[in-house]
């Protein structure tokens, strides 16, 4: 029994896009791959209850598919040049009870990009009155919004999936050249209801694949886990964490982390570094990243 067992584990960890998708089931399953590790000790431990020395041989193959999928992730990455753009993000979460100390938090790592989700109400004038005197340069859509110490240009609003515009694409003009940015919020996805988040991952990665920037940079809420299997329309980017991040930079929910929605996705850069940010009464955790443009 113990062989099948850690074998239909590997077959998971392997096969999770050819699981049928049944009430959203998958998405769930997708969004927290890697905790699917945890069956192995579990297992291990029966195996040695019952004395099952072919069910610890049995264990190596799930535990090495673990490894080649996210052995990566908690490896230290080496990273060669410059930073020339840092950047913060947070869903700083409607409902938070202080979203100024969440605000003021992002400001405190003097980023020269500072992008907000979910920033409504009291947030947008405590945004106003903690960043405006910090940075230039600003906009926003919606409840999405960015504060940049470059100029910003062609600013447009975008709906993905949406009856309203709760993104925007716009231009930083750096001295190292013009970087096109979308700072996006796309729409929740349930276990049973993720065709409306699915529809804006859609329509984002079409915006961004007829994009002909050079350097493109996409922040935000994506709602959704790079191990979820429609992450794979954004085909030619790299998430940052993954690139430059020590770990898998888990972002929600902010008590106890398990999955993370929340990302920056870049073409024509480098990323030299990427970490996660503390709450501050949102239930997102901020993430960062700096990159290399030149």
């Amino acid at each position: 029994m113990l062989p099948v067992l850690a074998v239909a584990v590997a077959g998971v960890l392997v096969g999770h896009q050819l699981i049928p998708d049944k009430a959203g089931l998958s998405t769930i399953l997708e969004s927290m791959l890697p905790w699917v590790g945890l069956v192995i000790p579990l297992l291990a431990v029966i195996g040695l209850l019952a004395r099952a020395r072919a069910g610890f041989v049995a264990l190596l193959v799930p535990v090495v598919a673990w490894a080649v999928l996210f052995g990566p992730a908690v490896l230290p990455k080496n990273s060669a040049g410059s930073a020339e753009l840092a950047v913060v993000s947070q869903n700083i979460d409607a409902g938070n009870p202080n979203p100024c100390a969440a605000v003021t938090a992002l400001a405190a790592q003097q980023a020269d990009v500072v992008a907000i989700e979910e920033l409504t109400g009291d947030a947008s004038s405590c945004a106003a009155n903690i960043l405006n005197p910090r940075y230039s340069y600003r906009t926003s859509s919606s409840s999405v919004a960015v504060w940049s110490r470059f100029p910003l240009r062609q600013t447009q609003p975008l709906q993905l999936g949406l009856d309203w515009a709760r993104a925007l694409r716009t231009e930083i003009v750096t001295p190292q050249g013009n970087v096109a940015v979308y700072v996006v919020h796309l729409p929740s996805a349930r276990p049973d209801d993720t065709a409306q988040r699915n529809r804006g991952l859609t329509e984002l990665a079409g915006l961004l694949h007829d994009d002909s920037a050079q350097r493109v940079l996409v922040v935000g809420d994506l709602n959704t886990a790079t191990t979820d299997r429609e992450f794979g329309v954004f085909s030619g980017f790299q998430d940052t964490q993954q690139a430059a991040g020590t770990g898998f930079g888990f972002t929600w929910p902010s008590v106890f982390p398990v999955t993370r929605p929340d990302h920056m996705l870049f073409r024509g850069m480098s990323a030299l570094s990427a970490g996660t940010l503390a709450a501050n009464g949102s239930d997102h955790l901020g993430i960062t990243a700096s990159l290399h443009l030149s």
